[in-house]
């Protein structure tokens, strides 16, 4: 069994006042905790980045919202792997990557919950790989809800996003644990 952990679009452009309030604060600080692990036993390590393709957005090229926060960085021969839609899968060799290093598990974390993290676990699980969820180096905002599509739906919170994606991931894609149990049991 070969682990590798995945970061998933953990970048500036997530800093931008447009995505409004957020939950899990430490997130990015869980996520680093686990890239230090993860370097300490030379274990492999795949950065994820998302290159928005719509004019203005956040996580553009052109307004530095691409580049990695400071604390998961990527160093030395850790591989980047850039995509534009919400799965990192898609359009990227991280599968044939992943395949060639023999990896067999994946511990995923990032940015944001629902969506990219969510896609890229649904597909890492329907690829056949065993996939932890880190769910408290995740986050969700404000702007990941939409609920104009029904005149009786309700705006839910940051957290409230969240915990429903990860409830809908667990026990079918992902197991979901704490930063603090896959450090004492990568396993």
């Amino acid at each position: 069994m070969t682990t590798a952990l995945v970061l998933i679009d953990i970048q500036m452009g997530f800093k931008s006042p447009i995505w409004g309030a957020r939950n899990n604060p430490e997130a990015e600080d869980n996520a680093a905790k686990l890239l230090e692990a993860w370097r300490s036993k030379a274990m492999a390590v795949c950065h994820v980045r998302h290159v928005s393709v719509e004019p203005g957005s956040p996580l553009g090229p052109e307004t530095g919202g691409t580049e990695f926060i400071p604390q998961v960085t990527p160093k030395g021969r850790e591989p980047v792997f850039e995509k534009s839609v919400n799965s990192a899968f898609i359009g990227t060799d991280l599968e044939a990557h992943l395949r060639a290093e023999g990896v067999t598990d994946l511990v995923i974390c990032g940015l944001t919950t629902p969506h990219c993290v969510s896609t890229t676990s649904r597909m890492a699980a329907n690829l056949g790989f065993n996939v932890t969820l880190a769910h408290d180096a995740c986050a969700a905002f404000e702007a990941n809800a939409n609920a104009n599509w029904s005149d009786d739906a309700s705006e839910p919170t940051p957290q409230q996003i969240h915990d429903s994606a990860v409830s809908h991931l667990h026990g079918e894609f992902v197991t979901a644990r704490s930063t603090s149990d896959i450090l004492a049991d990568p396993t």
